[in-house]
């Protein structure tokens, strides 16, 4: 059979561990067979990264913004045990966080929903998709410890050099600790356009949920900047695709969520996303059964699996063990790019077979055959485990 012919790269980026090694076995196992594939690669497991004093992974995200489309595998963020075990110079950062900042992109994480698996709120029928903004709070954060008898002040120094400064607290009666967060304009601008874009493209209710009763002037503003670009831009196409956008408090939106069917997108600042993002997918069954995409406000697209290198079955695997780990969302964030770069370079070929290659996984676990996580959850009556090669070889026959 003929493969299928590619126009323009994908951004390919590779990465560690359980996940590198189920990474080559897709590409061998299910797309090669079929498509001629052509990738721009990037390295970016730990020891490349290492190697390269990370550069790879901002060269990485520069090729995604070029080429528009990129798929990523997952890759660790080390903590001081990886140092260690790695030998590394410096304890690099997340290149999932590097890759954010130079894309001010927002992530956009929603579940796969296959029979038997039933979610743990059994009100959900629809998948829900999480919308996190990707930059600042948190994860750019300045802290440090505060000894008993300092003072800690925020001060605001303008372009002429005037100060304004306000006290955060007198440690007079006990150390402590504090912290200082920011955020951009331009970057919480980038993340509602790209939430009201895809909500537009997918043509569902979006939901921005932030506490503006209590930050009354740093989550107030995200609800303004928001409220604003809405009511400029998008309120005309909402309305005449019959769906709507409205802001609550993150409390209330759990609590709304909890009740809901599902069906919507609901946008979280980067903190709370990263929170809720994993509560829906255990909620939703499994953390390996999340699709996730990074967009871009200039219309780029990063896609990769929601969840971790997977590093206890890597080192059963390094022992010659057997392992039966979840490939699926690894496989979706292959499906996802190769769909979009069909869609960006006419391909109607590419896109149908991300299509089937999609059915393909549903229909095998469907039908019985599925990896050990799923199969502890799956309430079929017949079933059966199988490790992780020889689900992607059930999932390639019935592709085939």
């Amino acid at each position: 059979m003929d493969r299928i012919q590619m126009k323009t790269p994908l951004v390919e980026m590779d990465g560690d561990e359980m996940t590198r090694v189920i990474w080559q076995w897709i590409k061998d196992v299910l797309i090669l067979p079929h498509v001629e594939l052509k990738t721009e690669y990037y390295d970016l497991g730990l020891k490349n990264r290492n190697e390269t004093d990370d550069r790879v992974t901002v060269e990485s995200a520069e090729a995604a913004l070029r080429l528009g489309v990129a798929v990523k595998c997952a890759t660790i963020t080390p903590n001081a045990a990886r140092v260690k075990e790695y030998g590394l110079k410096e304890m690099w950062k997340s290149p999932n966080g590097t890759i954010r900042a130079i894309m001010d992109g927002t992530v956009f994480r929603a579940p796969i929903l296959v029979k038997g698996i039933e979610p743990y709120i059994p009100t959900w029928k629809k998948p829900i998709t999480i919308a996190r903004h990707a930059y600042g709070d948190v994860y750019k954060n300045t802290e440090s410890t505060v000894p008993k008898g300092g003072r800690a002040e925020l001060v605001v120094t303008d372009a002429e050099g005037n100060e304004t400064r306000q006290l955060i607290h007198d440690f007079s009666a006990s150390p402590g600790i504090v912290q200082g967060i920011h955020n951009l304009d331009s970057s919480i601008e980038s993340f509602a356009r790209c939430a009201f874009r895809y909500a537009i493209d997918t043509k569902q209710n979006l939901w921005f949920a932030a506490k503006d009763t209590i930050s009354k002037t740093y989550d107030h503003h995200f609800k303004d900047v928001w409220a604003d670009l809405y009511e400029r831009e998008y309120r005309e196409a909402f309305e005449k695709l019959g769906i709507e956008y409205f802001y609550t408090l993150i409390d209330d939106a759990v609590a709304r969520v909890v009740r809901s069917e599902g069906g919507f997108i609901w946008a979280c600042k980067n903190y709370d996303g990263d929170v809720m993002s994993d509560m829906l997918a255990t909620a939703y069954g499994s953390l390996a059964m999340m699709t996730s995409v990074l967009v871009s406000p200039t219309g780029a697209y990063e896609y990769e699996a929601a969840h971790g290198t997977v590093q206890r079955h890597y080192y059963k695997y390094l022992n010659g063990e057997e392992t039966s780990t979840n490939s699926v969302a690894t496989i979706y964030a292959w499906t996802g790019a190769l769909r979009k770069r069909g869609e960006l370079d006419g391909l109607p070929d590419l896109i149908a077979f991300a299509d089937r290659l999609e059915d393909a996984c549903v229909k095998t676990i469907e039908e019985g055959t599925m990896t050990g996580d799923l199969y502890l959850l799956s309430k079929l009556p017949a079933k059966k485990k199988v490790n992780t090669r020889e689900f992607l070889e059930a999932v390639a026959e019935k592709l085939a």
